[in-house]
């Protein structure tokens, strides 16, 4: 029996479950390995659609250039809030000189909230705040090189309000100074509108808040959305940079604060209502660079770059034929490729520039348009991949769907075969307690720049695609 019982066990797990597939649905499993070839493209622009709007001017070490920030916001206003915006008219009067009534803000600031911020806190900048003069349509897709002035959106003798700032106030108190470092508050930039304004048909407020109040009880039909109170009311403001260098900001949202008193009885109250520039409504970045710069740049062999608000990026011609060569039957069911981060050509660099913290490889010819209709990542044509900091790698597991589909649109376009990898910025939303899913993907807009394994004349090991194949038995 004891004989019996050894000679029937075996480690050889080879056949195991066997018996339990038919044999027509059994499968044999191959893999090889193929060179991709890559190289740095210049995309002119990016979209300018972002969480975020940016605002400074710092020099890049890699180039040499300097990249300058401004953006344009427009404020929202909720239809549930129309009868409540400011209190019962009867109640804002202030008698002035003349003995007229008429409806007076104590004062009116915009406030810049920032995010997060690159460079020195301590840089001395100036912007310069315009008013517009016609809303910016929503219903168009303006990219990162879309010039407000020039394109005729400022209004002449509008608001034109310098600023000089810097992000850390000395003249705070250690405490708080530590806090807006540390990220419990916020930094901020507060912009002042309280000098005399005047609107386009000629009346005069004392300043800027006033004649949005005086609008609200004249007009509260101007008052009923968002978009009633940008075409009648407030087209929204432009923040331009105009001197200063060593500081880029990610700018979060920004604030239209209106400070007025009111009297009930005998007692006198203080309030205040604050509209606000966010995803709700449009914000554009507009960022200038020396493209000179960065053609040298890309014109690099030896490794390819991707880098933003720039725009160079990674073009991967894929060997679609090789791989699907003897294997036309076959199913592909796994391509791993993996990029390599280089060190940087500085210490500077190295030191200034953070890697991206997402990429996103799609088919070339969907650069542009993956982006302006708001697609996400489908694991067919597009997918996303993060930084990982203990390997300084970005990997995509598997892209056998968009091997597939270059395989059957082959030949069809002159890119049938290309795929671009693209800085991205990825959002993601809470499905449950554990898990998330991306919620939007847009632009990288922050400044961010690495250097991946490959090129032309590339000096190390080839970047390669990883195929696993699975054929009927």
């Amino acid at each position: 029996m004891i004989t019996i019982a050894i000679s029937s066990c075996t480690e050889d797990t080879m056949t195991l479950g066997n018996t339990l597939v038919n044999s027509a649905d059994q499968f044999v499993i191959t893999s090889d390995t193929f060179d991709v070839s890559t190289r740095s493209i210049i995309a002119d622009s990016v979209l300018a659609r972002s969480t975020y709007s940016y605002l400074g001017k710092i020099k890049d070490p890699e180039t040499g250039s300097y990249i300058s920030a401004d953006f344009m916001t427009q404020f929202s206003t909720l239809e549930s809030e129309q009868e409540s915006l400011f209190p019962p008219k009867d109640v804002l009067f202030d008698e002035v000189d003349d003995h007229t009534d008429v409806t007076m803000a104590d004062s009116c600031f915009l406030n810049i909230i920032i995010e997060s911020f690159m460079g020195d806190s301590l840089s001395a900048m100036k912007l310069t705040t315009l008013e517009l003069d016609k809303p910016v349509k929503e219903n168009l897709q303006y990219y990162t090189n879309f010039d407000l002035e020039e394109n005729g959106f400022i209004r002449t003798n509008g608001i034109c309000q310098n600023k000089v700032y810097s992000l850390s106030d000395l003249t705070q108190s250690d405490s708080l100074r530590y806090k807006n470092q540390d990220g419990t508050n916020y930094f901020r930039i507060r912009v002042p509108l309280n000098v005399p304004y005047t609107d386009k048909q000629g009346q005069t407020y004392n300043n800027y808040g006033s004649y949005v109040m005086r609008t609200y009880y004249e007009h509260p039909e101007y008052f009923k959305n968002s978009q009633t109170f940008i075409q009648k009311v407030c087209p929204g403001f432009y923040f331009k940079t105009t001197d200063g260098l060593g500081l880029m900001t990610e700018v979060q949202q920004t604030q239209m604060i209106i400070h007025y008193h009111y009297t009930i009885g005998s007692k006198k109250y203080s309030n205040s209502k604050v509209f606000s520039g966010n995803e709700e409504v449009l914000q554009t970045t507009h960022f200038t660079s020396d493209k000179e710069n960065i053609k040298r740049l890309a014109a690099d062999d030896e490794c390819t770059y991707l880098k933003a608000p720039d725009g160079i990026f990674t073009e991967v011609i894929l060997p679609v034929d090789d791989i699907k060569r003897g294997h036309e039957n076959d199913t592909i069911t796994s391509a791993k490729m993996v990029f390599r981060r280089m060190n940087e050509i500085s210490e500077l660099s190295d030191n200034l520039l953070a890697e991206p913290q997402y990429l996103m490889i799609l088919e070339r010819d969907s650069l542009y348009s993956f982006f302006e209709n708001r697609n996400l990542p489908n694991n067919v044509a597009s997918y996303v991949a993060s930084y990982n900091s203990n390997k300084n790698t970005y990997t995509f597991n598997n892209i056998s769907g968009m091997i597939n589909s270059m395989y059957n649109k082959r030949n069809l376009s002159a890119n049938w075969n290309k795929a671009v990898i693209v800085p991205v910025q990825v959002t993601t939303a809470s499905t449950s307690s554990s898990t998330s899913s991306i919620a939007s993907v847009n632009n990288e807009l922050n400044v961010v720049s690495v250097r991946l394994v490959g090129g032309s004349n590339n000096k190390h090991d080839p970047t390669r695609i990883s195929i696993v194949y699975s054929q009927s038995d």
